[in-house]
């Protein structure tokens, strides 16, 4: 199962990047314009307090479970997560987390 998450961190970073990548083209990294989307209607409004609440959730996951399992530097998946998503940051975590429980 750890090959996975690994696979799925690649696909996680990888995917979203493809995006990212196209931000010169649609007009640069305007802090307003990228949100306006996420407020454009409740549908998407709800898809980003979802989303928000999904992270906090993880991040607290993380940070407790890396406490309990002592996986150190567990900031690291706030940083993945800051820099690219959640799809990137939670692969990894449970990858590190599978292998720590795999040790205990």
């Amino acid at each position: 199962m750890k090959n996975v998450y690994l696979v799925l961190a690649v696909v996680g970073f990888i995917v979203p990047y493809y995006f990212f990548i196209q931000l010169p083209a649609d007009g640069g990294l305007n802090l307003p314009r990228l949100l306006q989307p996420f407020l454009a209607n409740n549908f998407m409004k709800g898809a980003a307090v979802d989303l928000t609440i999904s992270v906090i959730a993880f991040w607290v996951y993380a940070f407790v479970e890396a406490n309990r399992l002592q996986i150190k530097n567990p900031w690291v998946f706030v940083l993945a997560t800051l820099l690219v998503g959640l799809s990137f940051a939670l692969p990894p975590f449970l990858y590190f987390r599978e292998r720590r429980l795999g040790t205990v």
